[in-house]
Parts: C-alpha cells; sequence; structure tokens
C-alpha cells in the first residue's frame, strides 16, 4: 500500500542517487489471450484489495491516535496482511526468513523492484522513505499520504530538518525502510551502498539503543524466464513491465531474510555501511 512507481531514496542526507543502468533489458513478452486475461484478473482484484485495504484503514488510524498517538498498533499489520493477500493474488510465491527487530531502529534493504513495495510491507509493518516529488504524483500520492510514506527533499539546506523528522519518526517507533544502493537493479546483484546514506542514524538526537536491520530480498524468475524478470530499473517502463509480470501464468517467487539488527553503537557511517551491506548480500542476490 504504500505503492509509489519509483525507487525510494535514502536517509535525509541531501546526497544525490544515481539510476543504475546495467545491460539493456529485453523487451517485455507480449501476452496472448491467456496472458491478458490473467493481467485483466489479477490487476482488478490487487487493486479491489488496495481500494479496499485504503477505506478500511482510515478508522483504524483514529483509533490509533485516540489510544496510541503516534505509535501504528494497528495499521502496521494491517498494510502487512494486505500486501501479502496482493502477492497472493499476483500468484508469487513469498516467504520470511528471520524475524523483525523489536527494539527502535531503521531497515536497509537491496532495491529490484516496483514489487519490493509489496514483499517488504508484507514482511514487517515498516514505512518507506521517498522523495518528495512522489507526494505530487495523482493517485500514488492517496496511497503514500494514507500509509505515512516519508518523504525526503535532496537538498543539503533541508539536511537538518529532515533529520530532525527521522529522529521523531524513530521516536515515535515507526520502522522506516532506507534503500541505500540508492537506485533498482535487475535483482541479481546488490549494489555498493552509499556511506554517506549512513550518516542520519549517527544523530544524537535519536534513541539510544538503536539499530539498523539489514534485508536481503531475493527474487525467484518463472521457469523459462529470463533471470532478471522481475528487476524494474534504469528507464524501463513501468506499464509493460507490470503487464509481463501479472500476465505470467506460472509465477516465480520471491524470499526475504531479515537479518540479526546492526547496533548503530560504535560505528561511524562507512563501518556501519559496511556491516549492512555485507549482511545484505550474504543473504541476498549475486
Amino acid at each position: 500500500m504504500s505503492a509509489h512507481p519509483s525507487p525510494p531514496t535514502g536517509p535525509p542526507s541531501g546526497a544525490p542517487s544515481g539510476t543504475w543502468r546495467g545491460e539493456t533489458p529485453p523487451p517485455p513478452a507480449r501476452p496472448g489471450p491467456l496472458g491478458w486475461a490473467l493481467a485483466l484478473s489479477r490487476g482488478l482484484s490487487v487493486i479491489l484489495v488496495l481500494l479496499i485495504g485504503v477505506i478500511l484503514i482510515l478508522p483504524l488510524r483514529a483509533i490509533e491516535r485516540l489510544f496510541a498517538g503516534p505509535r501504528r498498533p494497528l495499521t502496521g499489520p494491517w498494510v502487512q496482511g494486505v500486501c501479502r493477500l496482493c502477492l497472493w493474488l499476483m500468484g508469487i510465491g513469498w516467504q520470511r526468513i528471520g524475524t523483525p527487530m523489536r527494539g527502535p531502529g531503521a531497515m536497509v534493504a537491496n532495491h529490484s523492484s516496483w514489487l519490493d513495495i509489496f514483499v517488504l510491507n508484507a514482511a514487517a509493518p515498516l514505512f518507506f522513505v521517498s522523495k518528495a516529488e512522489v507526494a505530487g504524483w495523482p493517485g500514488i500520492n492517496i496511497l503514500t499520504r494514507v500509509t505515512n510514506t516519508h518523504f525526503v527533499t535532496r537538498d543539503p539546506r533541508l539536511a537538518r530538518q529532515q533529520a530532525a523528522e527521522f529522529a521523531a519518526r524513530t521516536a515515535a517507533g515507526h520502522r522506516l525502510l532506507f534503500f541505500p544502493e540508492g537506485t533498482s537493479t535487475d535483482g541479481l546483484r546488490v549494489l555498493p551502498f552509499k556511506p554517506t546514506l549512513f550518516q542520519a542514524f549517527l544523530d544524537p538526537d535519536l534513541p539510544p539503543g538503536l539499530a539498523i536491520q539489514p534485508v536481503s530480498v531475493r527474487y525467484h524468475a518463472p521457469s523459462g524466464r529470463a533471470p532478471g524478470f522481475f528487476g524494474w530499473w534504469g528507464d524501463m517502463a513501468l506499464g509493460p513491465h507490470l503487464l509481463a509480470v501479472l500476465a505470467q501464468p506460472r509465477q516465480g517467487g520471491v524470499t526475504v531474510t531479515l537479518h540479526p539488527p546492526i547496533p548503530v553503537a560504535g560505528h561511524s557511517r562507512k563501518s556501519l555501511s559496511a556491516a549492512a551491506e555485507a549482511a545484505v548480500r550474504a543473504g541476498g542476490p549475486g
């Protein structure tokens, strides 16, 4: 439900992120009659579930504000359940290894596809971090606002303000998720993490005992399809890729591995980045 067809950015450091190009992706196969029927039925089912999810999340949010303040004990698991149902409706197999962290902190993961939105939300209650431009996209902006996506602006002048916002949400128990690669890939590799993106985790205003939980996302292509079938990167158009995934008769799957949290204390941004990257690589693609 935190859906937006754009790779989220890292923490509010103001650092720019490029777009991974890689090899030229093959054009999506044009679906036949069966593929179109599957795409239509799956697509409409997912849209219906998302609409119901958005409608019902509003009264749940009101209850949370009344009894839990800024915390999200109801809507977090609700979004998690909705995303699991969406993956099932798309026919994509899903499994999680490991358990979500309990103490204060954030999560970092490799980034391969728009499917990460459903896959990672299904794994644990969390909030994505996204570039500010997404907040103005018609339709998408409704989902991101309802699910409390954390928006950042790539402007060094706003770094202090955005770091304070990040600290406030962390103190409220929100589990923010970042993509330290700064872009999405074909799902067959993990790009080097950007150490500058970890500077926000060292802010003195953050709660004591802060930890970072690395998360590995590994896609398994359908039988007979290219290994990077689920990958969405570079200048790939969202529509054709979305259609290709929904029209696939026998789907593939995805494994999400939640690694042990890494305590922030005693780390520099470079050592924290290196430790998180090593963990993600250990359970991820490549």
